[in-house]
């Protein structure tokens, strides 16, 4: 029964997750094979990175074709800006580098900051937004299990993609389970207001590591009496036209030329 009801509930959790992720529609960037968009994406944010940190212009390029994708999906701005929000502790760690790095110095309002560290901030807030503004539209205009299903195409080692899908279908059943049990303690009276409550929530930790453990146990039994045996069946085969990939390589060639000319110049 146990092991019915957890990956019913995973399924379920996974519906969730693409809700809060994906964007659904219709447009030619979601019609693209899973395979081309993550191979797109890869090398557009290793064009990126590969950039000199001094071509300014560059990044605001790149910035542009960005955005050209996110108007070609239907991908609306304030979707992507809420997304962007992950990255808030590298933000914080690149507004502190002008402060703590060493070397020449020059002042700014009244401020003596770091001369490295203002490009080293600059470098990690411009490289690090177009990465991940290039995952924010991958992840709204592609399924999680079509991601999946390009991760297999791309030849990735099965192993990792196994895990990948494990942790998708079954993080929302352990976010349900840490709930109930904060319930729990909650109907029994528990705050946690201090130091001296850090032994209860440890215990409660301990516990949920422990039924997780179990629950991986029963899901594997249930698998190998299945005949698992190692690997995945690969259910759906997904392949890609010359046309799609030339479309989806457009975004990284278009980065890569303005990357050329960004050390050229």
């Amino acid at each position: 029964m146990s092991t019915q009801t957890g990956p019913s509930r995973a399924r379920g959790g996974e519906r969730g997750a693409a809700h809060r992720l994906y964007r659904h529609g219709h447009s030619p960037v979601h019609a693209l094979p899973p395979h081309t968009k993550l191979a797109a994406t890869f090398a557009f944010v290793v064009v990126v990175v590969s950039t000199p940190r001094e071509a300014m212009w560059a990044f605001a390029l790149y910035a542009a074709l960005l955005g050209a994708v996110a108007h070609r999906a239907r991908v609306p701005a304030g979707f992507l800006l809420k997304r962007l929000l992950i990255e808030v502790p590298f933000v914080a760690f690149a507004v502190l580098m002008p402060f703590v790095a060493e070397g020449e110095r020059v002042d700014v309002a009244g401020l003596s900051l770091s001369v490295g560290g203002l490009w080293g901030a600059w470098n990690v807030l411009a490289k690090g937004s177009l990465g991940v503004a290039a995952s924010v539209l991958l992840a709204a205009t592609t399924e999680l299990r079509q991601l999946l299903l390009g991760l297999q195409r791309l030849k990735l080692p099965p192993l990792l993609v196994q895990i990948a899908s494990f942790m998708i279908r079954y993080g929302d059943v352990i976010t349900d389970e840490m709930r109930r049990m904060r319930i729990a303690r909650e109907s029994r009276g528990f705050e946690a207001r201090g130091i001296r409550h850090w032994g209860v929530l440890a215990k409660s930790a301990g516990a949920l590591f422990i039924r997780s453990y179990e629950r991986g146990e029963r899901v594997h039994l249930a698998m190998v009496s299945r005949g698992y045996a190692g690997s995945m069946p690969v259910i759906d085969e997904v392949s890609a036209t010359r046309a799609q990939w030339s479309y989806a390589l457009a975004l990284p060639l278009a980065a890569l030329v303005v990357c050329l000319l960004g050390w050229t110049l």
